[in-house]
């Protein structure tokens, strides 16, 4: 029988058959070799994963640590929050440089209702614009993205 790799000009005497056994041949080591080199990459991957995670809790990696400050004592009691009362129904009026408009906080309440079957657990205290220089949608994006394997 003939392999894989006949002169050209014995190929126009192999059959049908034989023509399809050497193709099958061809394309299952094809296969066979990327799958391969792909697990070989997975595996290496993992490995590095593993190795910088371990290297990042025992603080080998040389960077600034977060640290937490305490801002309430233990013996402190915390403070109620002014709670905010939404008229619905009254006309809108343009909100101050860092006030939120009260549709916005209507549809945030009605979103947290939502969420929770407007349980007598669930309370919104406070709602703050955020300061951030992406938008939460960005943000996401980069922590979806660049999150370790």
């Amino acid at each position: 029988m003939l392999s894989a790799l006949a002169p050209m000009d014995l190929l126009g005497e192999l059959s049908f058959a034989e023509k399809g056994v050497s193709s099958v041949k061809v394309i299952l080591t094809g296969f066979l070799v990327v799958f391969a080199m792909l697990i070989f990459l997975i595996i290496i991957v993992k490995i590095y994963s593993l190795l910088v995670g371990k290297a990042q809790r025992s603080g080998l990696v040389i960077g600034k640590k977060k640290k937490f400050k305490k801002t309430k004592k233990a013996d402190e009691a915390p403070k109620p929050a002014a709670e905010k009362v939404v008229v619905f129904g009254a006309p809108a009026r343009e909100p101050e440089n860092d006030e939120i408009p009260e549709e916005v906080i209507a549809v945030i309440s009605a979103a947290v209702a939502t969420m929770y079957g407007g349980s007598d657990k669930v309370k919104i205290k406070s709602v703050k614009r955020s300061r951030a220089k992406r938008s939460a949608w960005a943000n996401a994006g980069v922590i979806e993205n660049t999150r370790p394997f």
